[in-house]
């Protein structure tokens, strides 16, 4: 009986993959049909539960994190609790304080409900240049404050 519940809680942990559902979805009598069979796979998991395994899965403390992000210690931690709100900006000092690609930074700003970054407007370009280069924070600000970009974390408009 063991291996049974194995195979189960096995089966509900794995999801089906974005084109799957795209498949099913256009699939459906209904998108309350599609919604009903699906619910399972909906659904993304908060932002601090989402950097707090990313965190896990790189062997990466927060504090690290935090520190390279060039955000306040506390107001870190309460972003990794969950307590509080963010930002896209903050966000974005995230992904270079996780040194992150641009896949990973437009992940973060998924899970975080932000619009991703857009090769059409100047600034998400430079930003997008800097992370694929695997700019620091204080180099990609140099980078912004060269190209007269808003810095991130400064008055964006």
């Amino acid at each position: 009986m063991t291996g049974d519940n194995r195979g189960i809680g096995a089966e509900k942990e794995k999801k089906r993959s974005t084109s799957a559902l795209w498949a099913r979805l256009f699939k459906a009598p209904s998108a309350r049909s599609y919604l009903d069979a699906n619910r399972e796979d909906l659904g993304l998991p908060s932002f601090s539960a989402h950097i707090n395994l990313l965190c896990q899965k790189r062997v990466e403390v927060p504090e690290r994190v935090i520190k390279r992000a060039g955000i306040e210690r506390s107001f870190g931690h309460q972003l990794f609790r969950g307590s509080r709100n963010l930002s896209r900006d903050t966000v974005l000092m995230l992904a270079f304080g996780f040194e992150a690609d641009v896949d990973m930074a437009q992940s973060l700003l998924l899970h975080a409900g932000c619009s991703r970054l857009y090769p059409r407007i100047q600034r998400d370009s430079a930003i997008s240049y800097a992370l694929d280069r695997k700019y620091t924070l204080m180099e990609t600000q140099h980078l912004l404050a060269e190209l007269e970009l808003p810095l991130i974390g400064g008055d964006v408009r």
